[in-house]
């Protein structure tokens, strides 16, 4: 299973983060690995997206599923038959008015060991490259916030 957190100080107030990180449909602009994303359906709190991941020769088309606990929270799961188990929590936690601790989890267990033998490569770095992609697309729509530049949790 590919197991990985990564957590990010950030100079942004987190409903701009939570907006970021909700906006699936932008992530092939800057998230390594994200061929393509699309909300195909979308409800207050509960919005289902299809997704391809490219990693090498290796596609996986899946569709999930989001709940939106604005600003708190993101939570999205995938009973997609490739998984045996597929999570992803984003948790926006205020600091101050300008400033927010993003914290991601990601959990992948697939059922072709091939796919997840390469998967679990990345593993140790792998929430640790969303945020870092994250945080720059961020510096990109909201440029640098008054309380410095970003910066690592620690």
């Amino acid at each position: 299973m590919l197991t990985s957190l990564g957590e990010r100080m950030l100079p942004y107030p987190r409903a701009a983060l939570f907006d970021l990180a909700a906006d699936v449909e932008q992530y092939p602009q800057y998230l390594t690995g994200w061929i393509s994303a699309r909300i195909y359906e979308r409800h207050t709190d509960v919005w289902y997206a299809e997704q391809v991941l490219g990693f090498g020769p290796v596609r996986l088309r899946f569709r999930s599923r989001a709940e939106m606990h604005r600003p708190e929270r993101i939570e999205v799961t995938s009973d997609d038959p490739q998984f045996r188990r597929f999570g992803l929590l984003w948790r926006f936690e205020a600091a101050s008015d300008n400033d927010c601790r993003v914290t991601l989890g990601i959990e992948l267990d697939l059922r072709s060991m091939l796919v997840q033998r390469g998967l679990e490569r990345l593993a140790p770095t792998a929430a640790a490259d969303v945020l870092r992609a994250f945080e720059q697309r961020a510096g990109q729509l909201y440029g640098t916030a008054p309380s410095g530049s970003p910066r690592p949790a620690g």
